[in-house]
């Protein structure tokens, strides 16, 4: 039976080392709550914060750049690019990256982009071209990191053949594991995993999971958190709040250390996925 001894509190994102809970920011936007919470955020030590030219059209990346520009030393912004604002269908024409890239540099206020990543993967261009468009922003020094969203292993291979990738962000949770290939590979080949949607829109209602949160006087979504953590060294979740009570309780999960018993029974949890209606 596997066994745990805690949650390391920190990953690498290539040469760039990052709390083990980052931020998600889909749902930001200009508003003075909005702003509490980011700059919480890094009271709290998140230095990880996840974002993408699409969410809520620019505002989530402006209100950033507002908020925390310029940004203390170690902070890291990852934001994406890929994705059309009109019905998010994936457009990875090189001109539309590139402009896309700059364009978040604007919004960012930022002259290199930290993490960047392609958020999906057009199937009407072959890989291998976007994989260029990505090492040109590489190479001119725009981005220091890439990754990409939504793929798979031989997805991954495929890029990986003509650029180096740091990071992959599918969606990933303790209900929703129909990565686990990719989150494997991941973490044999040194890529951070970040799992979106980490906490499963808060379907967390089995027993077990109710039971096991009791036992650690813990919420259920911090118990999400935690098993996450625990499943790989290559985990970073970035669960997004516009609360900062719930910031407070998603950072906190980091303390959790699950024991082995306690994290084969979670996992057994998506065997039965009816169960969680």
């Amino acid at each position: 039976m596997r066994t745990f001894e805690g949650n390391t509190g920190s990953i690498q994102l290539g040469n760039l080392t990052v709390h083990r809970i980052g931020l998600g920011t889909n749902r930001i936007t200009d508003t003075d709550a909005a702003a509490s919470l980011l700059r919480r955020a890094i009271e709290l030590g998140v230095n990880f914060i996840d974002t993408a030219d699409v969410y809520q059209h620019g505002q989530s990346e402006s209100t950033i750049a507002k908020t925390l520009a310029p940004y203390r030393a170690g902070l890291v912004i990852a934001t994406k690019g890929g994705m059309s604002w009109q019905d998010s269908s994936a457009v990875n024409d090189p001109n539309y990256l590139h402009d896309a890239l700059d364009a978040s540099m604007k919004r960012l206020k930022l002259n290199c982009i930290d993490l960047y990543q392609l958020h999906r993967t057009d199937p009407k261009i072959p890989i291998e071209a976007t994989a260029q468009v990505l090492k040109e922003m590489l190479d001119r020094g725009k981005v220091r990191h890439l990754g990409l969203s939504e793929v798979t292993v031989e997805q991954i291979e495929r890029y990986r053949s003509i650029v180096e990738i740091t990071s992959v962000q599918n969606q990933y949770n303790l209900l929703e594991r129909k990565h686990e290939a990719v989150l494997d590979y991941c973490e044999a080949n040194g890529i951070a995993f970040i799992p979106w949607y980490p906490l499963a829109k808060a379907k967390l209602t089995h027993e077990t999971l109710t039971r096991i949160a009791g036992a650690h006087n813990a919420s259920a979504s911090q118990i999400a958190i935690a098993w996450l953590l625990a499943r790989s060294p290559a985990m970073l979740p970035i669960p997004g709040t516009l609360s900062v009570r719930h910031l407070e309780e998603n950072i906190a999960a980091i303390t959790i250390s699950l024991s082995g018993e306690e994290f084969e029974e979670l996992s057994a949890i998506a065997i039965a996925p009816q169960a969680l209606a």
